[in-house]
């Protein structure tokens, strides 16, 4: 795989976006640009100050401040995005959303919004840089081991991951002509917020790490990745 140039991460501010952001701005051979999107929040704030703290290859970090849930606004940031850089090389679709409760107690806004930050976002992202004529090398889509089947409370967030896996394997499919590689990666538990949103009394030191999923996006962008891909790997312990 050729070096990178430039990188965005989405949900970049804290969990698996940001220990991925945090690998490839320290590793000798990441990319020259990273373009992180969060919502704006102190822990966003804290990541991008952390980064220009410690940047032993003199990166560029561009930050966006950007509500998933809001599509207009996500076509806007892509716009800006295309005309500031050359390409995108590497994208990861990291961010998620979830608010777990039975079936009688979801609010339908609360649906939309899942599914607007865990599917429309990746394929908003996706398809709007297409159309400014971009060429990614990889697209690393971020799922999970709840979309392989239904989950008690997880309705919303299962049904979002189920689609996006399968979307994962539709976009492998159509954009392998342009030498682009797709792979969806489904985490099982893992110490983010959003898991302890869905597991609250789980104790994070007991499962994965942010660090270990990080590791293998890491792995799938280097010249060995292509081996290992597949329309969903499932990592877990």
């Amino acid at each position: 795989m050729t070096k990178p140039e430039t990188m965005l991460v989405t949900g970049a501010s804290r969990g698996i976006g940001r220990e991925t952001v945090r690998r490839f701005f320290l590793a000798p051979q990441g990319p020259r640009e990273l373009i992180l999107l969060a919502r704006k929040s102190d822990a966003f704030d804290r990541t991008v100050a952390e980064l220009a703290a410690d940047n032993p290859y003199e990166r560029t970090v561009h930050r966006h401040d950007v509500d998933l849930a809001d599509r207009d606004a996500v076509i806007g940031v892509m716009a800006e995005v295309a005309d500031r850089h050359e390409n995108v090389d590497v994208l990861v679709n990291n961010a998620g959303f979830t608010d777990p409760k039975p079936i009688q107690q979801i609010d339908f806004s609360s649906f939309e919004r899942t599914i607007a930050v865990n599917l429309y976002a990746p394929f908003t992202i996706v398809q709007e840089l297409l159309r400014h004529g971009n060429s990614f090398q990889l697209v690393v889509n971020i799922a999970s081991t709840a979309g392989l089947g239904g989950r008690p409370g997880w309705l919303t967030y299962s049904a979002s991951k189920s689609a996006l896996i399968t979307m994962s394997e539709v976009m492998k499919e159509e954009l392998s002509m342009y030498g682009t590689r797709v792979v969806c990666i489904s985490p099982g538990r893992c110490a983010t917020d959003l898991r302890r949103t869905l597991a609250p009394d789980e104790d994070p030191g007991t499962i994965m790490q942010p660090e270990h999923v990080a590791a293998v996006i890491e792995m799938l962008a280097s010249d060995v990745g292509r081996f290992v891909d597949s329309q969903n790997l499932v990592v877990r312990q």
